[in-house]
């Protein structure tokens, strides 16, 4: 994988200060575990809160997961004015989401100044043993502040 640099020098902590703004992260006990420009790891212990009526992790939670972590890998390379908003997912689940632990691991395959498209899988371990068990690509788009709208705005008011 090609080595980006990031436009926001504080990029690190932007990215867990944005990911930490997530209640439905903390709600599903996902966690940062490795965090380096255009790529994340993030885990999530098993619940059995969280799975369907075969008892494996709902496919919900297992994309809610990828789609998280390509939004913090491509967070990660955005300026430090932009926000983040996906626009787009695909996700193949591969095998039953049975484990212990999951772990999602997303990367950076094009960065844009608007659009950034990655790729990110989701593995189950069990026993010592990681599976893949999902994989995603992601279109996410950089929210950025728009000076021109906010001008023409204040020129209506006046």
């Amino acid at each position: 994988m090609p080595r980006f640099e990031p436009k926001n020098p504080g990029y690190r902590a932007a990215a867990i200060a944005m990911f930490e703004g997530q209640p439905a992260m903390r709600t599903l006990g996902i966690v940062i575990v490795r965090l380096a420009p255009g790529e994340v790891e993030l885990a999530m212990l098993h619940s059995s809160e969280f799975t369907q009526q075969n008892g494996f992790v709902h496919a919900g939670i297992i994309t809610a997961g990828l789609d998280n972590a390509c939004g913090v890998a491509a967070f990660t390379l955005m300026p430090s004015e932009a926000d983040i908003l996906t626009v787009e997912f695909k996700t193949t689940l591969l095998a039953p989401a049975r484990g212990e632990r999951f772990v999602f691991k997303a990367e950076v395959i094009k960065p844009g100044r608007t659009l950034t498209f990655c790729e990110a899988r989701a593995f189950a371990e069990h026993d010592g043993k990681a599976t893949l068990i999902a994989s995603m690509t992601g279109t996410l788009m950089a929210m950025l502040p728009r000076v021109a709208a906010a001008h023409v705005a204040n020129t209506i008011q006046t």
